[in-house]
């Protein structure tokens, strides 16, 4: 009952807002020349009252009132030709009936064509007893049991992987890290946080990344994700040669057709032609060993102002080599690390030119497009 006296409430409201200059126009609709009617015919009285307490003297009151009395003829036929106005009268009326009537009747059948009025109220803790498909509602009440019990892991462990799709790094990399805390390592849980703290280095496979991501590797040794960032951290070592090898052990070991050799083989091509001025197994846009080695000891301030500059250097790098699809991937991955969502788009957008959405690059470009929020033509979700 509430809900619709707040509905009357509200449309009452609006429909004075909407009435209110439609009465001033009808008010204004007026001729002015009815008042001068009664102004004359007010005078006409007065000068009654001045020839009979012998103010004016009788040819004086009848001169005076044949004028006044002339002025009220015209103003009485100015009133008539302004009769034509009454339409316009007529056609105020008519607006105003509709915002009375026909505009809350639409809204009303639409709302119970379209809403659910027999819905009972849900406040909060309703909601987050019963959340339904509610994401939101769902990530609140996991947050909200582990505020009173924090060393519930299985919570940790449902909202890990849902911050770091959320593009919630930081929150992903501590979830993942207490999950692993309270009910051990699994193979999910180790490539998660690995992945976590890699994003949130801009891609740099830190130290305590590589240890997640060995300890992975002894449980499943043949897991192509931890396979594939300890050779990328090889590569930003600068370590050439044991680069290749091991991206060259992934090609081996991998079903024929797997979604991310196209990305290996760009590893691979780019470890066996190295740039013009570029050392072997260091390329376009990846950090030195030092960079890595510094950016293990960095608070997050300068480990952010560290991304920026390297990112700087490779959207340079892209602009003269548009073809570096692992750089077209990092550029994305550091901007929406940043928190600067538009630049992610607009690289994206980029990027999709070079590698078209129907091929093998194109495809991976738009799974992590996915992964950040980010739309295909380069807008934000």
């Amino acid at each position: 009952m509430l809900f619709w006296i707040l509905v009357a409430t509200l449309t009452a409201a609006v429909a004075a807002v909407l009435l209110l200059p439609l009465l001033r126009a009808a008010a204004s609709a007026e001729a002015p020349q009815s008042h001068d009617v009664e102004v004359y015919r007010d005078q006409l009285d007065e000068l009654k009252r001045d020839e009979k307490n012998g103010l004016i003297s009788g040819d004086e009151a009848n001169f005076a009132r044949a004028e006044v009395a002339r002025r009220l003829l015209a103003a009485t036929d100015a009133v008539k030709a302004a009769a034509p106005a009454q339409p316009v009268r007529r056609s105020n009326r008519l607006a105003q009936l509709a915002v009375i009537v026909i505009l809350p009747a639409i809204g009303l059948c639409l709302y119970l064509r379209t809403g659910n009025p027999d819905v009972p109220d849900a406040p909060l803790a309703a909601r987050l007893a019963n959340p339904g498909d509610d994401m939101n509602i769902l990530i609140a009440r996991a947050e909200q049991q582990l505020v009173s019990n924090p060393e519930d892991g299985a919570g940790w462990d449902v909202l890990a992987p849902i911050y770091y799709r959320s593009g919630r790094l930081e929150q992903a990399a501590t979830a993942f890290r207490n999950a692993l805390r309270i009910l051990g390592a699994t193979p999910a849980r180790l490539g998660g946080y690995a992945e976590s703290l890699i994003a949130l280095s801009g891609g740099l496979v830190t130290n305590e990344a590589r240890d997640a991501l060995q300890k992975l590797l002894a449980i499943e040794p043949t897991d192509p994700r931890a396979q594939f960032y300890l050779a990328l951290a090889l590569k930003q070592e600068g370590k050439g040669t044991e680069a290749l090898a091991a991206f060259e052990q992934i090609v081996r070991t991998s079903p024929a057709g797997a979604p991310w050799l196209p990305l290996i083989n760009e590893h691979i091509a780019d470890l066996k032609v190295p740039a013009a001025g570029q050392q072997a197994g260091t390329p376009l846009g990846n950090p030195t060993s030092e960079d890595i080695t510094a950016a293990n000891d960095m608070s997050t301030g300068d480990r952010t102002a560290m991304i920026e500059g390297m990112v700087g250097s490779l959207a340079e790098k892209l602009k003269t080599d548009p073809k570096n699809f692992e750089g077209w991937m990092r550029i994305i991955r550091s901007y929406a690390v940043l928190g600067q969502k538009d630049k992610a788009g607009d690289a994206l957008k980029q990027s999709l030119a070079v590698f078209p959405a129907d091929g093998d690059e194109g495809k991976q470009l738009l799974v992590l497009a996915g992964e950040l929020g980010l739309k295909a033509d380069g807008g934000v979700e």
